[in-house]
């Protein structure tokens, strides 16, 4: 990493600077960087408790904690971390049974699956189910296998939560996943036909399927990600949400101390027009954990685009941001907008223009249409945009 180069982290309260002290990984030495001693008795420590809970870092943290008892952290701090661990870790097991269950019945009927997070992500990086945190299990499939999914997840009791408005099909591109519920085992199950949204280049399922690893957590075999197709996925996963928790950039840090091939992840970031975002993570995990990059990987990190980036996330991570619970905060929302347009490469960016002059469902609310009929909406959806826009700047306050 280039020393004339350093990200600004001026804004970062001093809670969240120790939180990323203690979670700088020196694992050779289990040691962690050392915290001035009157940092430590000025902190907020409720303050430190929300950050560490918000970010998803919490076991992790107090195994670490545990292991570094010296540093003097509060009782109640850790008490409310022991807690979360021990939840976490029931919630582990308890996704890690469910998906070997569902890995089984879609082998069963010949449905080939992938599981992109979850259990064999805190497998595959963290070596223990417990240290890392995941809510719901997100598993892909190829997209014309969804029918087949929706039916047999239904036959298993989930139900679909999810029921996005389209329009010309555009669902198959504009979003990536549809949401399951299962009441009973109160689990969460996203199924996914892409690993994020369109219109973006990405690996075809064929390729990803190719280059997979079989995880070992389990008595009966469930797929995931190849390391390199882990990396690009975690890469725009963090990135199309702001690095808004610390957790999936410890998942980048984990990932970056084995061992990558350097070359082939350099093609498919290549590829997939996504290099910037590559420079962007790897920015932000060697400047605020300290994770070491290897020669070829620290390149990446010397353009001035991946380094804009990186700078645009740390106003994610300097607050508590949660882009998933309404209302969004309107300054958030806009800058959020920007940042992802930002995140994108010129051609993806020509792509997304390009995309306004397809259907949205709005125009079907707007002037409803017949099935049959609904290839008007190419060319009247610039003057249905204006009846809307028109229609909200006259609508009363």
């Amino acid at each position: 990493m280039d020393t004339d180069f350093r990200l600004d982290v001026s804004q970062f309260p001093k809670e969240l600077k120790v939180l990323l002290m203690l979670l700088t990984s020196r694992q050779n030495r289990g040691e962690c960087t050392a915290i001035p001693q009157d940092w430590l008795e000025e902190l907020d420590w409720d303050l430190f408790l929300q950050l560490t809970l918000h970010h998803r870092v919490y076991p992790d943290l107090y195994r670490r904690l545990q292991d570094n008892k010296e540093i003097g952290v509060p009782v109640f701090v850790l008490e409310a971390l022991r807690k979360q661990y021990q939840i976490n870790a029931f919630q582990m097991l308890h996704l890690s049974a469910e998906m070997e269950q569902l890995s089984k019945s879609f082998a069963a009927q010949m449905i080939r699956s992938l599981v992109l997070k979850g259990p064999v992500l805190a497998a595959d990086l963290y070596g223990d189910l417990s240290l890392r945190t995941s809510r719901d299990l997100d598993i892909m499939v190829p997209m014309d296998d969804l029918e087949r999914v929706e039916e047999l997840l239904c036959k298993l009791n989930y139900v679909k939560i999810e029921y996005p408005l389209t329009v010309l099909n555009d669902w198959k591109w504009r979003h990536h996943h549809i949401t399951f519920y299962h009441a009973e085992k109160r689990t969460t199950v996203e199924v996914h036909w892409r690993l994020g949204p369109g219109p973006a280049k990405e690996p075809s399922f064929n390729e990803l399927w190719e280059r997979k690893r079989i995880s070992t957590i389990t008595s009966s075999p469930v797929h995931y990600l190849g390391r390199e197709d882990l990396f690009s996925f975690l890469a725009t996963h963090g990135a199309r949400h702001g690095w808004s928790r610390l957790r999936w950039l410890v998942d980048m840090d984990r990932m970056l101390r084995q061992d990558i091939d350097t070359a082939i992840l350099f093609k498919q970031l290549q590829t997939n027009d996504i290099l910037q975002i590559g420079a962007q993570a790897l920015t932000l995990a060697a400047q605020l954990l300290q994770t070491p990059l290897t020669e070829e990987l620290g390149v990446l990190t010397k353009g001035n685009h991946g380094r804009r980036l990186a700078q645009g996330a740390i106003f994610y991570i300097r607050q508590m941001i949660n882009l998933h619970t309404d209302p969004v905060p309107e300054d958030v929302s806009k800058y959020h907008k920007r940042h992802l347009f930002a995140l994108m490469s010129n051609w993806n960016k020509v792509l997304f223009v390009l995309s306004f002059m397809y259907p949205y469902p709005e125009d079907v609310e707007t002037l409803p249409l017949p099935k049959y009929a609904q290839f008007l909406y190419f060319p009247l959806r610039p003057f249905l945009w204006a009846w809307r826009r028109t229609k909200k700047q006259t609508a009363p306050t």
